[in-house]
C-alpha cells in the first residue's frame, strides 16, 4: 500500500464524513504500514486513535479494500519521542496549551477553607469538598454541589481548587462556568479546532464546573459535556459540579447526563439558619478589624442582621461592609440607630412578604389534607400537626401578631397558636422527619 492509496481513500473520506470531521480525525492520521492485514497509522495522541478507530474503522477499512488493499483491521500508534536519549528527571507535569485562557478569571484569593463559616445546614457539603481536597484515589465521582444564590456553593468550589493546588502543584485543575465551556465549545466548532478542545479537556486531572445548568437545553454542548464528563470518569479523574437545583429538577437536561451526575456524591447546601448568619458576620468582624482599627460596633447589631437579612448570604456579607465603611466615614459608632439608617434599602428588601395564607396552603399541599380541614375545628392528629406547623411557620416568617396569626386559623386564641409554636419546637429537635419537613416548607415559601 503507498502513501497515494492512502491519499485517495482520503479524498473520498472527506466527502463522505464532512470536512470539519476530516480536519479534526483523519487529517492527523500519517499512513505508516501495512502487515498482515494490518494497516498501521500514526497519531499525534491515544486519543484521537481510539476515537477514529471506533467512529470511523469501519468505513476506512471499507475503502482501503475499495482501492484493492487487503485490510482486516487498523492499528494506530503514537510515534514514541527520543527513544535514545537517556530518561531525565521526572517534571511536573505541565499543562495543555490554552488551559490558562479557558479558566476565566482567576480564583478568588478569599475563597478558601479557613474563611468557610461552618454550620448545619452546610455541614456535609463542607465535609464532601474536604475529602475531595484531600487527593488520593476518587470515592465519589463526581461531587455535585447545588443550593439557591449565596449559599456558599463558589466559596467551596475555589476552596476545592486552592486546596489541591496548594497539596498538588503537578495536576492539572481546571475550573470554569458553564458558560465559558459553552463558549469554548462554541468557539472551537466555528475556528474548527474541536482537536484541541477535545484534548484540552480530556487531559486534566481534575475538572470544575460551576452552574452546570446553564448548559440545559443546548443540546450540541450537553452532548460534548457527556462525552468529556465519560471520558474523566473512565481514566478515574475527579469532577466537580455546581448547580442551583439537584440534578433532578434541571429542565431541559438530557437524561444521559442527569443520571451521570446522580451517580456520584449529591449534596445540598440548605438556606442558612441564624447561627450560621451570625457565625459568618463574627467572622466578618473579625477580618474589618485589621482594615479598620478602633471601630466600634454595639451589642445586638449582628444579631439584629442574622434576623433580618436571611435568604443571601452575599446580601448580608455586602450590608456590614457597607456598615463598616459609613461608620467609618462618619466617624461613629455602628450601633442600631446607625445600622438601620445605612442599611434601610436592604432591610427593606429583605422583609418578610410571605402571608399566612400562602403558609397555610403550602403546608396542606404537603400534607396532601383540605385547607379547610386545617384551618377548621377538627382536633385530630391528621390536621392538628400540620395546623401547629402552619403556626409555626407563621409566626417565624410573618410579622403578625400571636392574635392574627390565631384568627387567621379559624378564631383560635392566642394562647393556642402558643402552644403550637412551642409543640414544633420541641418536635424538630426531637423528630429529623418534622425537621425536614419544615426546611422543606421554608424553601418552598422563600422560592
Amino acid at each position: 500500500m503507498t502513501n497515494d492509496i492512502w491519499a485517495n481513500v482520503m479524498r473520498t473520506l472527506k466527502g463522505a464524513i464532512g470536512a470539519n470531521n476530516f480536519s479534526n480525525w483523519i487529517e492527523p492520521l500519517e499512513f505508516s504500514q501495512l502487515v498482515g492485514g494490518v494497516a498501521v497509522f500514526h497519531v499525534p495522541t491515544n486519543f484521537i486513535g481510539n476515537y477514529v478507530s471506533q467512529n470511523f474503522g469501519d468505513q476506512i477499512i471499507y475503502h482501503l479494500n475499495q482501492q484493492g488493499e487487503d485490510v482486516q483491521r487498523l492499528q494506530f500508534k503514537v510515534p514514541s519521542q527520543a527513544q535514545a536519549t537517556p530518561k531525565a528527571a521526572p517534571k511536573p507535569a505541565a499543562k495543555p496549551a490554552g488551559l490558562d485562557d479557558v479558566t476565566g478569571a482567576p480564583l478568588d484569593a478569599r475563597f478558601t477553607f479557613d474563611t468557610f463559616v461552618v454550620g448545619k445546614p452546610n455541614e456535609l457539603a463542607h465535609a464532601a469538598a474536604r475529602r475531595v481536597a484531600d487527593g488520593g484515589p476518587v470515592t465519589f465521582n463526581p461531587l455535585f454541589l447545588y443550593g439557591g444564590v449565596g449559599l456558599g456553593k463558589t466559596h467551596l468550589m475555589h476552596a476545592i481548587a486552592h486546596e489541591l493546588q496548594r497539596r498538588s502543584p503537578e495536576l492539572n485543575v481546571l475550573y470554569l462556568s458553564a458558560e465559558q465551556f459553552m463558549y469554548r465549545f462554541v468557539t472551537a466548532l466555528r475556528e474548527r479546532k474541536m482537536m484541541d478542545f477535545k484534548q484540552l479537556f480530556r487531559s486534566v486531572d481534575v475538572l470544575m464546573v460551576d452552574d452546570v445548568q446553564f448548559i440545559a437545553g443546548k443540546d450540541s454542548t450537553q452532548e460534548e459535556f457527556f462525552h468529556t464528563f465519560n471520558a474523566l470518569v473512565d481514566g478515574h479523574k475527579q469532577i466537580i459540579i455546581s448547580a442551583d437545583r439537584a440534578p433532578g429538577e434541571i429542565k431541559d437536561l438530557e437524561d444521559r447526563i442527569r443520571s451521570r451526575l446522580q451517580c456520584g456524591l449529591v449534596v445540598d447546601l440548605h438556606p442558612t439558619d441564624y447561627e450560621l448568619r451570625l457565625g459568618i458576620l463574627q467572622s466578618k468582624v473579625d477580618a474589618f478589624s485589621a482594615q479598620y482599627p478602633g471601630l466600634q460596633i454595639a451589642s445586638g447589631v449582628l444579631e439584629f442582621l442574622a434576623h433580618r437579612i436571611s435568604t443571601n448570604v452575599r446580601v448580608l456579607e455586602g450590608a456590614l461592609t457597607r456598615l463598616f465603611a459609613f461608620a467609618s466615614l462618619v466617624g461613629r459608632e455602628i450601633n442600631l440607630e446607625l445600622t438601620q439608617d445605612c442599611l434601610s434599602d436592604i432591610l427593606k428588601a429583605s422583609d418578610r412578604k410571605v402571608t399566612v395564607e400562602e403558609i397555610q396552603r403550602k403546608v396542606s399541599e404537603h400534607y396532601n389534607i383540605r385547607l379547610s380541614d386545617m384551618i377548621g375545628p377538627k382536633r385530630v392528629r391528621n390536621y392538628a400537626r400540620p395546623r401547629q406547623m402552619a403556626m409555626y411557620l407563621a409566626k417565624q416568617m410573618t410579622n403578625r401578631s400571636l392574635p392574627e396569626i390565631g384568627r387567621r386559623f379559624g378564631g383560635r386564641d392566642h394562647t393556642t397558636v402558643m402552644h403550637g409554636v412551642r409543640k414544633i419546637e420541641e418536635l424538630k429537635v426531637l423528630d429529623s422527619q418534622i425537621a425536614d419537613d419544615l426546611e422543606l416548607l421554608r424553601r418552598a415559601l422563600e422560592a
